[in-house]
């Protein structure tokens, strides 16, 4: 009963707080964050399992967030070297028509360009929040394991 009880105030803690999930996986997969089965564990491996949990979800989401960041960085480097394509296209030729036509192509890849780099620059606050958030997931399971470990020797000390 205990650690049913625990087990759900962790589960709803990490929900309200997020625990790293956005809430499209939270609907897309609901078990995720209530999937470890805590019923033969101590209280303390029940707390180092679901801590670990939210560690790996948001190491995970991290790694995805960079994958998408480099493959976006590397649209943006392809748009630039078009873009110089079609500059030195647009130096060489003496057609009206031909200036007119790379002109608006010249624009509409600077477009691309300008919407991919701002959404990029919100892809790079969202990884900052996401390490930060993997970082504090850390920090609370150092200083769990920290306590826990203050904790034994208390009571080893106590025994003496």
């Amino acid at each position: 009963m205990k650690k049913l009880l625990i087990s759900s105030v962790l589960v709803v803690g990490l929900t309200l707080t997020g625990g790293g999930i956005s809430s499209a996986s939270i609907h897309s997969n609901p078990g995720n964050v209530g999937a470890i089965d805590l019923s033969g564990m101590n209280l303390e491996a029940a707390l180092m399992q679901v801590q670990s949990q939210r560690a790996a979800l948001l190491e995970a989401q991290l790694q995805l967030q960079i994958k998408d960041v480099q493959e976006r960085n590397n649209q943006i480097a392809k748009l630039h070297n078009e873009l110089q394509s079609l500059n030195t296209e647009r130096s060489n030729t003496a057609d009206i028509e031909k200036i007119k036509e790379l002109d608006a192509k010249i624009a509409a890849t600077k477009g691309q360009i300008d919407t991919l780099s701002s959404v990029n620059q919100m892809d790079m606050l969202r990884l900052q929040s996401m390490t930060n958030k993997r970082n504090e997931a850390f920090d609370v399971m150092t200083n769990f394991i920290k306590k826990m470990q203050e904790s034994r020797s208390a009571i080893i000390g106590n025994m003496r």
